[in-house]
Parts: C-alpha cells; structure tokens; sequence
C-alpha cells in the first residue's frame, strides 16, 4: 500500500517489480488507477489517508510526498501495518536542523543555515520562510520581517547557484548515489510559482562534476551511519558558483526526480526501496532508454475543466512523443469530469535528448504543446 500527495509514480514502479499495489492520493490520477489493484482519491489530507487505507487489504505500506510533515498519520497507520519506509524516530532525527547538519558535515558538505525563529535575522531577502509542513517549493518567500510570530515555519539562508536533487539508495550502514537532476524551480513556462518545484533535468553520470558526485555519495554514506535513514531517499542542495555544494534538505522517501533514474536505468526505484526495509522484489528486465531524460509539472493557469474530449486530444498529441520515447509522454493525467483549480498542478510532461540543452528543449516545446490545448 502506498500513500502520499501523490502516488504515481512509485504505484507503477511497484506494479513494475511485481508488486500488485493500493494506492490513495489526492488526485487518483487515470494513470495511477490504471497501474495498481485499487486506488482512492482523498479530499480530506492527510486523515483521509488513512480513512482510505482502512478499506484496502493488509500489506506492508510505504509513504510519498509529503507524508512525513504528518506524524499523527504515519503513527496511525504503522500501528495497524508494517511500515516499509523510515519510521517516526528517523524522521525526527534527520528533519532536525541541527541534527541534519551534524550528518551532513560529517560528509563534508555544508547546510544552509536553517532557524526556528527569524529572531536576529535580517530581513533584506537573503533568508526564506518555509513552511515546515509543506513539499514542492509551495508557500516559500523571502523574509522581510512580517509575520514574525508566524508558527509553522523555518528560517532557511538563501543559497544562489545551481538547484540539484540527489536520488540515493541506502540500505543497512551503506549509501550509494544512484543519480543526479537539475531542478526546474519556479519556471514561469510551466507556469510555476516563484520557489515551486517545477520538474527536474536528469544529468547522465559523466556530466555529473566529480566533487558533486563524490560529495553525493558521502552524503549517501553519512545519511545511512549516523542518521539512519533507510531505501530511496532523496538530497537538495545549491551547486554554488565557486563549486562547493550545499545542502538545503533531505526527503526521507521516494523523490519526484527518482523517476527520471527509473527511465534511465530501467531499474525500479521502489524494488529498491522496499529491499532495504526486507521486502524483496524481482527486478524488471532492464528497458531504460540510455538519453537524458526531463520532466516538468505544468500548473493550470485558470480552472480547467477535464472532459472525455480534452483527454482524446491530448492522447492524440503525446501519441507520437510515445512513440518516439518508448515510455509514456505524459503522466498525472486527470481524469474526466475532474476540474483542475487555478495553480495547481495540471498534468507532468516528459522528454528526452542526446543533451540537457536538447531534451529540457523538447521539453518546454512539448510543455507549450499542452498549454496551447489545455488554456
């Protein structure tokens, strides 16, 4: 069982390791219903969760985004299953700030320097509030002072360079980095807001620099040892212009860009992530695709309005982008009679190239594609 704001992608990765999978999210997306034995669309998050999860059959059960910023249900559902994930004490330890700066400068690596209180903060932009329970970038703005005794958040210091995303796999003391993205943060073609997720650009190993990617594996090792971490999990951090490499977060769970390893490897993320809690899998044949693959979240400009006509033309347009991939072109579809609320996110559109430039090219080609049918 699987539950989260979203469950796409680990439901297919699963369904793809054998797994026969029951899912409950906020969408019930028609890809999603279409890859597991049962899926329930949620509207009261998080508790609906587990109000879905009563329905399914016993199983082991996983978490997506962003469960971890709700304890009460993670506590829940674990007394009545086994939790394939990293349980309440580990997310405790490695969501502290100052326990997640001790583990990461045990790699080597510095952290942005994260507050409980903007107390003594300076208040010209060069901190963000952050919404503790929050994921995708949503609610985050630069601090200029208003709302100090605001409860909920964290002051984080605004890091400028490059956005990466780490996919590391950790079992048992050991950690290994599995691959590397570029993150599309606030990209106003998807039509994101200014610190939202947007997508990631997968880099192929050998563009990888070979301090991010030794720095990475570090984390991986550190993560595992001393802040017992477990499975996929996934590290943001900023490539700064002199090429040192902060550290922003760690996701205790399967990230959005571990899909992009799935598309390039043709291994299963979550094969992997379930092994490390004991529950083994066959692996699937390997049908990964050896380019550079790009996703991005295009948000609704307006209110959307899914019908059976919409969804037609759009199979009709990713038709060929399909075919030409060798796996689907768009995921999160929604499903007809659904409308989608003005920013919020839509539909995910792939692509892939021979380069970065060239695949986040076709990317926002295709992304454009999609608008012009959708408003």
């Amino acid at each position: 069982m699987i539950v989260g704001a979203s469950c796409r992608f680990a439901a297919e990765s699963a369904t793809r390791a054998g797994w026969q999978v029951y899912a409950a999210d906020l969408f019930g997306d028609r890809d999603l219903v279409a890859a597991v034995a049962a899926a329930a669309r949620v509207e009261r998050y998080p508790d609906g969760l587990v109000e879905a999860a009563a329905a399914f059959p016993a199983a082991p059960w996983c978490y997506t985004g962003a469960v971890e910023n709700h304890p009460h249900v993670i506590e829940r559902l674990t007394t009545a299953r086994p939790l394939a994930g990293n349980s309440l004490a580990v997310l405790r330890h490695v969501r502290d700030p100052a326990a997640l700066a001790s583990v990461v400068g045990a790699a080597g690596l510095r952290v942005s320097d994260t507050r409980r209180s903007p107390a003594g903060l300076p208040t010209d932009g060069s901190y963000l509030q952050k919404p503790i329970a929050s994921a995708g970038g949503r609610g985050i703005g630069a601090w200029r002072g208003q709302g100090g005794g605001a409860q909920g958040f964290v002051w984080q210091q605004w890091i400028s360079g490059e956005p990466l995303s780490a996919v590391l796999a950790l079992a048992g003391t050991s950690g290994r980095l599995v691959g590397v993205s570029r993150q599309l943060v606030g990209s106003p073609w998807c039509r994101a807001a200014p610190f939202a997720y947007a997508g990631s650009v997968r880099l192929p190993p050998a563009a990888v620099p070979a301090a991010v990617g030794e720095g990475f594996a570090a984390l991986a090792r550190a993560l595992a040892r001393l802040g017992g971490l477990a499975g996929i999990v996934g590290a943001d951090a900023i490539l700064e212009p002199d090429g040192r490499l902060t550290v922003i977060e760690v996701n205790p769970r399967p990230t959005a860009s571990a899909e992009l390893c799935e598309r390039a490897t043709g291994a299963s993320m979550m094969a992997t992530h379930l092994a490390a809690f004991g529950y083994e899998s066959a692996q699937p044949l390997h049908d990964g695709i050896d380019t550079i693959w790009s996703k991005a979240i295009l948000f609704a400009a307006g209110p959307v309005a899914i019908d059976a006509g919409l969804l037609a033309r759009l199979d009709a347009l990713a038709t060929p982008w399909t075919r030409a991939d060798g796996r689907p072109a768009l995921a999160d579809i929604p499903r007809s009679g659904q409308t989608i609320r003005a920013h919020a996110p839509m539909i995910t559109v792939f692509a892939r190239g021979h380069s970065g430039e060239e695949s986040t090219a076709e990317l926002q080609r295709r992304v454009a594609a999609v608008q012009a049918l959708t408003g």
